[in-house]
């Protein structure tokens, strides 16, 4: 097998209905992942998102009390694009996420309530590429996760939740990590991708005081550029790319 092969990415598991989206803030499946998504829906796929706050510290000009709704009301906006319908806000406090029992608990249930076979979340690791430091809610987030699709399966780790209506889900077939630095998988971005620009393009308040570009401009060549970027090790076609653990 050549360098080149081992380089290349493989197309992603297809033998799945229901997957679940478990990240800290809105907007971060956005610039992760939604191309994929809406390509996921369209082919009769269902997702469902699950965000650990409403990113009520991501505004330096509006107070959390202004910011979380207004955020809530773009992220419900920007899914409904890519054909995601259900949006749960786990209600975390946004930049101090703490990784631990409570973090675990509350995406373990949401695993029990949506029973995908699929998980995806974002980028766990201290950094981006090596270059860019991560921040501790993605890492909390991503990491608990990943934990969390294990906790889910196994009665004797969170037993409350089974008094609560919400038996174990051992259906966790895969865990797909956005913004991975070392990417398995990849999902064709083509059909998917003008709504993705228009997904992301929901976050207009954040997006406004993020760049001082034009946003759709700003959006458009952030996509498109990494996503061309995927799509060379990907036989050509722009590309979403993730790293695929399987349970």
């Amino acid at each position: 097998m050549t360098d080149s092969q081992l380089d290349r990415l493989a197309p992603m598991p297809e033998d799945w209905r229901r997957a679940l989206a478990v990240v800290a803030h809105p907007d971060d499946l956005e610039y992760g992942c939604s191309a994929a998504i809406a390509a996921w829906t369209d082919a009769g796929r269902e997702v469902a998102y699950v965000l650990a706050t409403r990113g009520e510290a991501g505004i330096d000009t509006l107070p959390p009390a202004e910011c979380g709704p207004l955020r809530e009301r773009e992220q419900r906006a920007s899914a409904a694009v890519v054909g995601v319908s259900e949006v749960e806000f786990l209600d975390h406090e946004d930049g101090v996420i703490e990784y631990g029992i409570a973090l675990r608990r509350d995406i373990a249930a949401a695993i029990r309530r949506h029973r995908p076979e699929l998980l995806i979340t974002l980028n766990h690791r201290d950094t981006w590429g090596g270059v860019v430091w991560n921040t501790p809610d993605h890492v909390a987030v991503g990491r608990a996760t990943l934990d969390a699709a294990g906790d889910a399966g196994n009665r004797w780790i969170f037993p409350e939740l089974v008094e609560q209506g919400l038996p174990p889900w051992d259906g966790v077939r895969w865990v797909a990590v956005a913004g991975s630095s070392t990417p398995t998988h990849a999902v064709d971005a083509t059909p998917g991708l003008d709504r993705a620009v228009a997904s992301l393009l929901e976050h207009r308040t954040y997006l406004e005081v993020l760049t001082k570009e034009d946003p759709e401009t700003y959006v458009r060549e952030f996509l498109t550029g990494h996503t061309r970027s995927t799509g060379e090790r990907f036989g050509g076609r722009p590309a979403v790319a993730f790293e695929v653990f399987a349970r």
